[in-house]
């Protein structure tokens, strides 16, 4: 529509004389976006991008849809001459479009209002949901549904809490096939690493080559996640592979911050020209050994797979290095290995080749909430995969959020800076997901550092959370915070919401939910569990119909249903490594694991609800290192040895 519509003079013209115009990034302001997105979908039926809306000054929508082309074509009307309608509907029928307002306006409030007491809040709900998803699992492709073909991470998330820990095997399989699946697709990057933000066709083969922060960065805990229950060395390399990228392309590593996106083109003429090669590219940078494996490998052809240019190839794996290995003949591991520097030869050399053509721009503006989930990512993939360096960055990270994004009482604002680097000068409200993945970027650092800094901001963010978007009437939390008493309305901006389905990111009150029970379990206060029990409650009658939506809240509800289970390790040296190790093992979202050095173990050390417990416990005498196992609030006695931690985590699935 930019090229089509917008920069032609005529249109344009149109536009100017006849209309007040406003382009919103979406990004920037994602409380505009989702009250447009639900106005455009209870008028023509779908949302998405790009979103065209017709409203009245007062900013309410009369009219609207996704694309128009510049004329009559495809079945919908030009922009044009919709232009001229909508133009003359509002100057001779504006009772009409008046009328066509309030509807809109009446829609959006019962549709964004999700509300659905009624059901039992109970493990089955949570089966439900993930049946629900498994009802659409791809087995041959990896995957949900068809074509376009998206990642979701929290439901993906979901199933492994369910193969992990209800030896739900079909959950499993759909996670690990996923997984492989997308990893080898063409909506990874094979060369540099990181996810599009999607496939077009239900392979993984081609995709929409944006890459964004919030898809990266969670499917990064999907695959460490993945390595931490079954130890398979693909998932640890995508996994250090994301990191990698991350680092190197979308942060900045003198301060702190993960950027928000890189864009799919270089120029509205360009379909991925940056990501896709033809074989003479290949043919122009390999040598003969090299191209042979590559094209093999990657499967380079002559004819590749856009429709734009069919000599443009997106690289994908038909066949990993093991199963090329194990047709060859030869012996596997051998081949294997040789195999293995021949694609890293290649990588090397088609990734320098890429460096060198126009890169595709980078959105450097730091969003609050996307970085907290950074944040979180970071630190869960630093622990488990044992990276010194992902834990120091996401530490400059929270260090610098807390610095420029809040102002130290409850105010969180959704932007820390933009992508020329300057701060806000008017600073965003945050969000509802601002305030809740902060939470847990606080709670995470403090996993990570036993710094009581980062829990008491998360405590005064949860706080702030709560007075700010929690209705105290029915329940559940809205996204953003009501607009003052004597304010002038704001159209659209007035509809309240309680946003409960993933889309893209995990949903606000579910993220909020879990949010408080993490709190709940550090700080023993009991009006957070049952604010995050209210939260869950008020979507239990309608959320199974979610399914793949409703992964964050299905977590959430394991979480509230299942007796957290706190794993400690006091001490240092080879035996608490051991012991740590042994206790990360397996994926849990109600598992907790905690690291302190002796002189940590004060009142003034560490919160409330764990000193209860944990400062009664007899410290083993003569032990180097022990751990704690606590199921809800009872425990058991320490444990010395990695064997024995074992046989009692296992005893308590």
């Amino acid at each position: 529509m930019d090229r089509e519509s917008y920069e032609n003079p005529a249109i344009a013209s149109i536009i100017n004389q006849q209309y007040v115009a406003m382009k919103v990034d979406r990004d920037e302001r994602p409380d505009v976006d989702a009250r447009y997105q639900a106005a455009v979908s209870a008028i023509s039926g779908q949302g998405g991008w790009p979103l065209t809306a017709f409203l009245t000054p007062d900013g309410r929508p009369y009219f609207g849809g996704t694309y128009f082309p510049p004329d009559d074509r495809y079945g919908r009307p030009g922009f044009g001459r919709v232009l001229q309608t909508m133009a003359q509907v509002w100057r001779e029928r504006r009772d009409e479009a008046l009328e066509s307002a309030a509807s809109v306006m009446a829609a959006i409030e019962h549709n964004e209002s999700f509300s659905g007491r009624g059901a039992e809040l109970s493990l089955a709900l949570v089966d439900k949901i993930a049946g629900s998803a498994l009802s659409q699992f791809d087995a041959r492709n990896g995957g949900f549904g068809s074509q376009p073909k998206f990642p979701h991470p929290a439901a993906l998330d979901l199933l492994l809490e369910l193969a992990m820990n209800r030896d739900n095997e079909q959950a499993g399989e759909a996670f690990v096939t996923t997984l492989e699946k997308m990893a080898r697709g063409g909506v990874y990057d094979q060369l540099a690493g990181g996810f599009h933000r999607y496939s077009v066709d239900e392979r993984w083969v081609v995709p929409h080559f944006e890459k964004m922060l919030y898809d990266n960065t969670e499917l990064l805990r999907n695959y460490v996640h993945g390595f931490q229950s079954f130890v398979r060395a693909d998932f640890l390399e995508t996994a250090r592979e994301i990191i990698a990228w991350l680092d190197s392309t979308m942060t900045d590593r003198e301060r702190g911050g993960f950027y928000a996106s890189q864009d799919a083109d270089i120029n509205l003429d360009d379909d991925g020209d940056y990501f896709t090669w033809t074989l003479d590219e290949a043919r122009a940078v390999l040598d003969a050994e090299e191209l042979e494996f590559a094209s093999s490998y990657w499967d380079i052809g002559e004819l590749g797979d856009m429709h734009h240019n069919p000599a443009k190839n997106v690289l994908h794996v038909k066949q990993t290095l093991v199963e090329r290995a194990g047709q060859s003949g030869d012996v596997e591991a051998t081949a294997a290995l040789r195999d293995r520097a021949l694609m890293e030869r290649a990588k090397a050399k088609l990734l320098a080749a890429r460096s060198q053509r126009p890169t595709p721009f980078i959105d450097r503006t730091l969003y609050t909430g996307w970085n907290a989930m950074a944040i979180s990512a970071y630190l869960d993939a630093a622990r488990v995969l044992r990276i010194d360096a992902a834990r120091e960055f996401a530490l400059l990270t929270l260090n610098r959020l807390l610095d420029e994004a809040w102002d130290g009482t409850e105010n969180l604002y959704h932007v820390i800076a933009y992508s020329d680097g300057a701060a806000p000068v008017e600073k965003i409200a945050g969000s509802l997901d601002d305030y809740a993945f902060t939470v847990h970027a606080c709670l995470d650092g403090w996993f990570a550092t036993g710094n009581m800094n980062f829990y008491r901001v998360a405590v005064k963010l949860a706080d702030g959370m709560i007075a700010r978007f929690y209705d105290e009437v029915a329940g559940a939390f809205y996204d953003a915070a009501a607009i003052a008493p004597g304010a002038a309305p704001l159209g659209a901006l007035s509809a309240r919401r309680k946003p409960m389905q993933d889309s893209p990111t995990p949903a606000g009150n579910p993220t909020a939910a879990a949010a408080l029970l993490r709190l709940e379990t550090l700080s023993g206060k009991q009006e957070y569990r049952d604010l995050a029990e209210d939260t869950l409650d008020n979507f239990a009658g309608i959320v199974e119909h979610f399914g793949l939506y409703a992964g964050s809240y299905g977590l959430a509800l394991e979480r509230l249903m299942l007796a957290p289970v706190q794993v400690v390790i006091v001490g240092s040296g080879a035996e608490a490594f051991r012991l740590e190790a042994t206790a990360i093992a397996r994926f849990g979202v109600n598992k907790t694991v905690m690291r302190f050095a002796p002189g940590q173990l004060v009142p003034d050390g560490i919160p409330e609800g764990l000193a209860e417990t944990l400062l009664k416990v007899p410290v083993p005498v003569g032990a180097e290192a022990w751990a704690l196992v606590c199921r809800g609030r009872t425990c058991l006695t320490p444990i010395t040895n990695a064997e024995e931690l074992l046989k009692a985590l296992e005893e308590g699935d």
